[in-house]
């Protein structure tokens, strides 16, 4: 079988083009705090990202084609063919992997933060530790 036929590689390619697809989204939406950027973008990676086994008749009566793809495009496969029993279960994993991603964006913005890293050396109310006397001393040279 020669590569260009591989599944392999098609996985591969989908991979790649998902992660350049993530990345120019993420940039795209530089506009936007970060909060959101990171929960819209691991929102659309959960749902490119979630695999669902698939079944497909092949020529032969009572042969099946059984594989993995991306649940989002056996969904819509499944949509276009009007297949409940297909789309169905494919969409709740779609969700769910949805759901996956947006919680995984949150946890990357609480673990970012870092409100308490800043601390003004003018205002004395955002000192981090008492100082032993009351006003700042500058240093003597010689």
């Amino acid at each position: 079988m020669p590569i260009t036929e591989s599944m392999t590689l098609l996985w591969l390619v989908y991979g790649f083009l998902s992660l350049v697809v993530l990345l120019a989204g993420y940039l795209g939406l530089a506009f936007l705090p970060r909060l959101l950027r990171l929960t819209l973008t691991w929102l659309v990676a959960g749902v490119m990202w979630t695999p669902t086994r698939f079944q497909m008749p092949l020529l032969e009566e009572g042969e099946f084609y059984t594989g993995l793809a991306p649940a989002v495009v056996v969904a819509l496969v499944g949509f276009l063919e009007r297949s409940s029993e297909v789309m169905m279960p494919a969409l709740m994993l779609t969700l769910v992997g949805a759901v996956a991603g947006v919680a995984f964006g949150l946890l990357l913005w609480w673990r970012g933060r870092h409100d308490d890293d800043y601390v003004d050396m003018d205002d004395p109310e955002d000192d981090v530790a008492p100082r032993r006397g009351a006003e700042r001393r500058e240093p003597v040279i010689g």
